[in-house]
């Protein structure tokens, strides 16, 4: 089991990389389009059905970073924006969204196994409520408090999926089956998740920050 978690963070971490390059090209290319969303969901799909074969290994790491690089360039236009408002911003998200992964990864490694499963279920209905949330706030155009539970409620519901993502591919492995790239797939999406949430959050308070600080000037005045 130790061996093959090596083998699925190392896979992480060279899916991270290829998700970073995706964010820069975009940054300096502008590729994140259609065609990107098209090609990202193709390897998504591509990947789940493509069985775990010796044969078809190098074909789905291909897809996982195919799918990787086009889920980076899907950032390519928030991280800008944070950029352009601070540049510290994306640096101060990146931290804070290891530290929540660090902090998950490890409680569900260390916890009993089996212990946070049950959450499973929880988390899925969890999903479904998101996504009636943000059709609802489409259709009937909610306000900034649907936003903002959106995008808390989706930051605790992604942290947690770490917790039930790291307990399954350890269950998994102890029963036989062991997948470094589908367990690398499910975590770097947990991963991105939370990135995202956490850089909206950062300049969310950043605006607020800005207009206090302006308000205050005209105060003084």
């Amino acid at each position: 089991i130790q061996k093959h978690l090596q083998r699925v963070y190392a896979t992480l971490g060279v899916a991270l990389t290829i998700s970073a390059l995706g964010c820069l090209s975009d940054l300096y290319y502008s590729i994140a389009g259609v065609l990107t969303y098209l090609t990202g969901f193709g390897c998504l799909m591509g990947l789940t059905l493509t069985s775990n074969t010796p044969s078809n290994l190098n074909k789905r790491y291909a897809m996982l970073a195919g799918f990787s690089f086009c889920q980076g360039a899907a950032l390519g236009k928030l991280v800008d924006l944070a950029v352009l408002v601070d540049p510290s911003i994306v640096l101060t998200a990146f931290l804070g969204t290891a530290a929540v992964f660090l902090s998950f990864t490890l409680a569900a490694l260390l916890s009993a196994r089996r212990s946070f499963l049950f959450l499973g279920g929880w988390l899925a209905s969890a999903v479904t409520g998101l996504f009636v949330l943000r059709l609802s706030s489409w259709l009937l155009g909610a306000g900034t408090l649907a936003f903002q539970a959106e995008l808390y409620v989706g930051l605790l519901m992604f942290a947690l999926y770490v917790l039930v993502d790291t307990q399954l591919i350890v269950e998994k492995a102890g029963a036989g089956y062991m997948d470094p790239i589908r367990a690398a797939l499910d975590l770097l999406v947990d991963l991105l998740a939370i990135f995202a949430r956490v850089l909206v959050i950062l300049l969310n308070k950043q605006a607020k920050r800005e207009r206090r600080t302006r308000r205050d000037d005209r105060e003084r005045r």
